[in-house]
């Protein structure tokens, strides 16, 4: 019972997959690097891989498959970046592992809060010794809108921690939950368009829902409106959000994820040039906060992912009911 691993941070889960993989009687192929042509030789007597969020297209897929691999678990939530349909076509399982959702949560009250407070150009002009207070009046989230589009377990828990603030809250979801109108009014998404001073987006990204907001979408929002992303960089147009970022009708911004972040996030890239113009425009506005998608990124979150995704892979290959299997 063999697993090729890939992306194995050395510092924060080699030792737990070991420990983790002993108890459940795996035998481990461990790699640091994302799964490539030039690495896939790695997977040869494993059924099963496990990867992070790096881009699983067709041509890896094939290779797996030729190799002898049955499944692929990624540590993650979302499994966009697999080729579902290249994957159905080789017979290929795929499973996911769902974390819990307060560390993104957090981390996206805490991206509001930083952005409506101006704190990007507040760090930026402490780390100079500017300590002048002009442009950086903020706002108080009691005041505020705040349109959540996505209530699933992630949304759900932002919509809650919310609530502690005194905003109004308003959220969308094709799928509503009685837990979260206690807290906020459900809409239509026109409604959060145009009424909100602040939209989270916490859905997965779907063919239906790449580029949600678009230089149609930017144009019904309100003067000034702050946006914050920690779901997918997809669902973001960026041409048309860098555009209503310079023309001011986009107020602020925290991102923890941008368009086209395959390849780049994870690695140190400080001596390269990076093939990636918009994360350097957007990285450039000082009412923009870009994190490199780590808002997942907590204890518990690296303990469950290991664990988890080493488990459905154990259910995989012993032939029983596998909750994280996903297509």
């Amino acid at each position: 019972m063999q697993v090729t691993v890939y992306n194995c941070r050395p510092f924060d889960e080699k030792d737990l997959f070991i420990e983790y993989a002993k108890e459940l009687g795996i035998e481990l192929v461990l790699c640091a690097d994302a799964p490539e042509m030039n690495n896939v030789s790695l997977s040869k007597g494993s059924r099963c891989v496990n990867v992070i969020t790096s881009k699983i297209d067709a041509e890896l897929i094939h290779a797996f498959r030729d190799n002898g691999v049955e499944y692929i678990t990624t540590r993650t939530i979302g499994y966009d970046h697999i080729d579902l349909e290249a994957a159905k076509a080789c017979g290929i399982k795929v499973g996911n592992a769902p974390y819990g959702p307060n560390g993104v949560a957090d981390y996206t009250v805490m991206l509001i809060l930083m952005s409506i407070r101006k704190m990007g150009a507040i760090l930026g002009r402490t780390a100079l010794q500017d300590y002048t207070l002009a442009g950086l009046n903020g706002r108080e989230l009691r005041d505020l809108t705040v349109g959540v589009i996505g209530t699933g377990r992630i949304g759900a828990t932002v919509v809650h921690n919310l609530s502690g603030f005194g905003c109004r809250v308003m959220a969308f979801d094709l799928y509503e939950k009685e837990e979260v109108k206690q807290y906020a009014e459900y809409v239509p998404l026109t409604r959060i368009w145009q009424e909100a001073d602040v939209i989270t987006l916490h859905t997965p990204l779907t063919e239906d829902n790449h580029h949600l907001i678009d230089a149609n979408t930017i144009a019904q929002m309100k003067d000034g409106v702050v946006i914050v992303n920690t779901a997918r960089g997809a669902l973001i147009d960026s041409d048309a959000f860098i555009e209503a970022i310079e023309n001011g009708k986009i107020g602020a911004a925290g991102l923890d994820v941008v368009e086209n972040e395959f390849g780049l996030y994870y690695y140190d890239h400080k001596s390269d040039i990076l093939k990636n113009r918009e994360l350097a425009l957007l990285r450039s506005f000082p009412n923009v906060i870009v994190s490199h998608h780590m808002a997942f990124y907590t204890k518990n979150y690296v303990e469950t992912v290991v664990k988890d995704s080493l488990k459905s892979c154990k259910l995989y290959m012993e032939g029983k009911e596998n909750p994280w299997e996903v297509n």
